[in-house]
């Protein structure tokens, strides 16, 4: 008996699962900070450029994993759908100020996608899509269709396969294990480019796997060190900074390099 509760005690010890969702989530805005301050103002191909980038990657696999939990526990989806919509709305000129293209040495505003607050928003819909459509046929087609849809924001195509898998995965922890695995294989060979030669394809083959360190770095994160609760204090606060953030550090980043302050 004794020997048992040592046992006990002895796993209790080395349960590394300290972190909450809102902590997890500050992290998550801080890598998604500095990969748009390294696809805005710093010089592609360069390490500084490519650290900041690979890092930032921690942010949408976090994000949609997120998402399909709040889905889970939300008491209104209907609330959680419009909150998302809403913000990926006012999200979108602040967008196209920080990653329009410079021509000429002019600084402009232009269309360049829509955000990934849009993105998220058609992952709800996935979901709403695979728990309420009941015909089979009609379901895959809908969700391609979400899917193809997805083309024209950030982090196409990715987004929606993430989401797909976690819900996949549910609360299944050895499954979400899977879907992260999956998640990252995916994300590596999107960023898998063969080159003309051998030294091309081995550089190309380098870079997709350090990009894909972020997205590993997000699943073991949230497989080994979520413990699944939120704060205990500052939780509306938490819930606002959220959506607030991705806008409001938009639309700096944005006048910033509009005004070529850097």
């Amino acid at each position: 008996m004794k020997e048992q509760r040592r046992n006990k005690m002895q796993l209790k010890c080395l349960d590394l699962r300290v972190l909450n969702r809102d902590v997890i989530k500050y992290i998550a805005m801080f890598t998604m900070l500095l990969n748009h301050i390294a696809n805005i103002f710093l010089t592609p191909g360069t390490i500084s450029h490519m650290l900041l980038v690979d890092i930032g990657y921690f942010t949408a696999p976090v994000m949609c994993f997120f998402l399909v939990e709040g889905y889970r526990y939300t008491h209104s989806k209907k609330r959680y759908a419009l909150r998302l919509f809403t913000f990926a709305v006012i999200s979108e000129f602040p967008f196209c100020l920080a990653f329009s293209e410079t021509f000429n040495g002019v600084r402009g505003i232009s269309f360049c996608g829509f955000n990934m607050i849009f993105t998220l928003f058609l992952c709800f819909c996935i979901l709403l899509v695979r728990e309420y459509v009941m015909d089979v046929g009609m379901k895959m087609l809908l969700i391609a269709g979400l899917v193809i849809f997805s083309l024209f924001s950030d982090w196409a195509l990715l987004a929606p396969v993430f989401t797909l898998l976690f819900a996949w995965a549910g609360q299944d922890r050895e499954k979400i294990k899977r879907a992260f695995v999956i998640g990252t294989a995916l994300f590596a060979f999107s960023r898998f480019m063969p080159g003309a030669d051998g030294a091309e394809t081995l550089a190309s083959l380098g870079e997709a796997l350090l990009a894909a360190g972020g997205v590993a770095l997000a699943g073991i994160a949230i497989v080994c060190f979520y413990n699944g609760k939120r704060m205990e204090r500052g939780r509306l606060f938490s819930k606002w900074f959220f959506y607030l953030f991705y806008p409001g550090h938009l639309l700096v980043l944005g006048m910033i390099r509009i005004w070529g302050l850097v």
